[in-house]
């Protein structure tokens, strides 16, 4: 399969019937950044209808490693190549959550003057669980980025009675506040 542009979406369980768990990963080549590697952070948010946060408890990253369900778990250590990812049951996902995005950023503090705008490569990944069969892919999504400091790389969404995944590739050069302030997340 290709890789998925920005804004391209692809029907998961009307495609895949019975598929129930998912791994969502993200990789990334900082070239000779290291002081970049070191301070990037993977997070996903789940949110309602409306897209803003079910609570700051659905909020996933390396400080809260799972939702209060446990539906989406932060995997400890990734595989196939990814340098992040979680996990997703979506049986087990709340009813109110409409989607679940997936987010990188840049932390705050020693990282100051790094931006995602210095990586050569940046991709998100669907895999098949328990298999790690790769679903879809998303384009190198680095080269359009410059003074962002966070993007939100796409979302896994609810269609009816279906999750689809959606390639977004949207920037913030205002970093995780940015990302927080639209998704109603306080920090």
């Amino acid at each position: 399969m290709p890789p998925m542009s920005r804004g391209a979406n692809v029907a998961l369980t009307r495609e895949i019937p019975g598929l129930k768990q998912l791994v969502v990963g993200v990789s990334w080549n900082p070239g000779a950044e290291h002081l970049l590697e070191d301070n990037m952070v993977f997070a996903v948010v789940l949110c309602d209808a409306a897209s803003k946060a079910l609570s700051p408890e659905h909020f996933v990253f390396f400080n809260q490693l799972t939702t209060p369900d446990e539906s989406v778990t932060r995997i400890e250590k990734a595989l196939a190549g990814d340098k992040e990812q979680v996990e997703i049951d979506l049986p087990d996902v709340p009813a109110e959550v409409a989607r679940i995005v997936v987010v990188v950023y840049v932390n705050d503090g020693t990282a100051q003057r790094r931006t995602l705008g210095q990586l050569r490569e940046l991709s998100v990944v669907v895999r098949e669980a328990p298999s790690d069969r790769e679903l879809v892919r998303s384009e190198n999504l680095a080269p359009a980025l410059s003074n962002e400091t966070a993007v939100v790389l796409g979302e896994v969404y609810r269609n009816g009675r279906d999750w689809k995944f959606k390639v977004v590739g949207d920037g913030y050069a205002s970093g995780i506040s940015g990302v927080a302030s639209d998704y109603g997340l306080p920090l």
